[in-house]
């Protein structure tokens, strides 16, 4: 079934001295405008390339990206996306570090307006007494309210998110979850986001896809959240289906683990039979 962004047999893969490397292969998942999905799994399991790949900033080796009914050959203003590190301009206050991207976007707008604009979204995210504050002066967790403000005043058809929060600590990450939430409810903005923390994937999302371990790389599992909107933290721990879900996401991540394992001793194994074999000969 057709979505408003489609990723269909996506894949990555990188030459090295060893011959091509697959990091993700046959990936495939539609999305509906305004859903909200987290993508989990291990580190190094090829989340991150996907969602690269998605913005455009890493070229697809096969298969393709659809957004809004647009195959993407590079990156663009449609696709709005917030690292774990906002990479802001340090010499620049928060509302000029906003507006780097918005005069970009709006350039037919008046100077007044495109000012109103970033404005009002630095307010949005808690920074409204602080436009005229230089990026240098700001605190980690005021830093990347900068990096979500900067994202939604593009107004993106897709918001792309890599592990945001992951850097924070856990009480400026549980604020900040709630005030992304907040926005993304009001403004429908469809949303890919990457974490490794399952209670914030489940928390955040509306689906949750599991990603199987590198190499070759692709959806291992997707579980569907019961949990109503806007969503209220309390109300979705004390779910009946919280734990179970909760339960089963980390299974999966312990079946990879697993396999991982077998597979890394396999390796092992072989490697010591070959060089048997060659001392030998």
């Amino acid at each position: 079934m057709a979505g408003y962004v489609e990723m269909y047999r996506l894949g990555k893969t990188y030459d090295t001295p060893n011959g091509p490397a697959i990091i993700v292969e046959d990936f495939n998942l539609n999305m509906a405008k305004g859903e909200y999905v987290c993508l989990l799994g291990h580190s190094g399991c090829g989340k991150s390339t996907v969602l690269t790949m998605v913005a455009g900033l890493n070229p697809i080796t096969t298969g393709g990206v659809v957004v809004a009914n647009h195959e993407i050959d590079g990156p663009g203003p449609d696709r709005g996306v917030v690292f774990q590190s906002p990479c802001l301009m340090p010499w620049m206050t928060a509302l000029e570090n906003v507006l780097l991207g918005v005069n970009q976007v709006y350039p037919h707008g008046t100077k007044s307006q495109r000012h109103d604009i970033a404005a009002y979204y630095l307010t949005l995210v808690g920074l409204g007494n602080s436009l005229h504050t230089r990026a240098s002066s700001l605190s980690q967790g005021m830093q990347q309210r900068v990096g979500i403000a900067r994202a939604f005043a593009l107004k993106p058809n897709m918001l792309l998110l890599d592990e945001p929060f992951g850097m924070l600590d856990s009480l400026t990450r549980m604020e900040l979850q709630e005030i992304l939430l907040e926005i993304l409810v009001r403004d429908k903005v469809t949303t890919l986001m990457i974490t490794h923390d399952v209670d914030e994937a489940l928390f955040m999302s509306d689906r949750v896809v599991m990603m199987t371990n590198g190499p070759r790389a692709r959806v291992g599992r997707v579980f569907e959240m019961p949990f109503q909107r806007p969503r209220i933290r309390a109300e979705v721990l004390d779910h009946p289906d919280y734990y179970d879900l909760r339960g089963d996401m980390i299974e999966f991540l312990e079946e990879q683990d697993h396999k991982k394992l077998k597979a890394d001793a396999e390796k092992l194994e072989a490697k010591k039979r070959a060089e048997a074999e060659a001392a030998i000969a």
